[in-house]
């Protein structure tokens, strides 16, 4: 039985119904022809969600990013790395000993997966580094993805590869030219580290790397421009947090502070496990969005409060037809 059968065989009542709705609106969305935004949070890359991701990219099922900083690295720290990844099945019993354990290994863990900081973390600092200094010493400043685009396309890390290279949702995007967004890119561990090297006199300043306010302007540009013919883009919102709300303000910014009449998101599904609350964003109804006029009150939408790390391979294998 393939995922697709199986998801509508049994998912029939409650998120996973709402799953099922979501799959089913996605692709009513992309057959009438719009586009769609996935937005990354939490730790998806270590949970090698690019093994569905890259393929809905290369078959034109997604037309744009929105990740965290800690997505875009750990992309590509998983892809030369691999090998070297401890995983801790019984993670929850770890107390405070074995931590520090992890740590004196150089182990630094995310749940149940740690990412080796030598083979991964301080592998592609390296590359990376010359690149900022490249750019700096050049006066060419580039969007952090850019960076890490520029060392995979270029092939230079492809003797490293310990990973599926089609595994990578990153090289994926790069390969397709689609635009990639990473708001609040400092907070990860190589955007730190590009901190580190400015303090250090190693970078001469911050002017080599662009900020989230350079990424913004680029959004508004690509969501005009992809827009303008009456093309619709959905929102495909992965865990909370700025990967969701950065991209998702577009729309309103444009409205509001430019008053220029552009098209609300025309598709919105968040998947969820943040309990629906007073004040989080991360667990706020997708209603909500209607009164910050980011969403209409007919757009489709869709909240599936279960595990992403569950939910988006099966939603993605339900459109890729496996």
């Amino acid at each position: 039985m393939s995922i697709r059968s199986f998801m509508e065989e049994h998912y029939r009542h409650f998120n996973a119904a709402a799953a099922l709705d979501a799959a089913r609106g996605y692709e009513a969305h992309l057959a009438a022809g719009g586009k769609m935004m996935v937005t990354l949070a939490g730790a998806m890359s270590t949970a090698e969600l690019g093994r569905s991701l890259a393929e809905m990219i290369r078959q034109g099922k997604v037309h744009a990013i929105t990740c965290t900083g800690a997505n875009l690295e750990e992309d590509v720290f998983n892809l030369v790395a691999h090998d070297h990844y401890v995983r801790i099945p019984d993670w929850r019993n770890l107390n405070a000993e074995d931590e520090q354990k992890l740590l004196d290994r150089h182990l630094n863990r995310v749940t149940d997966t740690c990412i080796p900081e030598e083979e991964a973390i301080r592998r592609i600092e390296g590359v990376l580094l010359k690149k900022w200094q490249e750019a700096d010493r050049s006066g060419a400043a580039k969007f952090p993805h850019e960076f890490f685009m520029d060392a995979l396309l270029s092939g230079e890390l492809e003797e490293s590869y310990q990973a599926n290279p089609r595994n990578s949702w990153l090289l994926a995007a790069a390969e397709a030219g689609i635009p990639v967004y990473v708001p609040g890119w400092e907070d990860s561990t190589l955007g730190n580290i590009a901190a580190a090297r400015v303090i250090d006199g190693t970078l001469t300043s911050t002017r080599c790397i662009k900020s989230g306010l350079d990424y913004m302007v680029h959004l508004a540009g690509w969501y005009t421009d992809t827009t303008e013919g009456g093309t619709s883009i959905g929102f495909f919102q992965i865990g909370g947090g700025i990967a969701g709300d950065f991209p998702i303000c577009v729309v309103p910014m444009m409205r509001q502070d430019l008053e220029r009449d552009i098209p609300l998101w025309g598709y919105f599904c968040q998947i969820s496990d943040s309990t629906t609350s007073y004040g989080s964003y991360s667990g706020a109804v997708p209603a909500e969005k209607i009164t910050w006029e980011k969403i209409a009150a007919d757009t489709p939408r869709f909240m599936v409060e279960s595990d992403a790390t569950i939910v988006a391979p099966l939603v993605f294998g339900y459109l890729l037809g496996w």
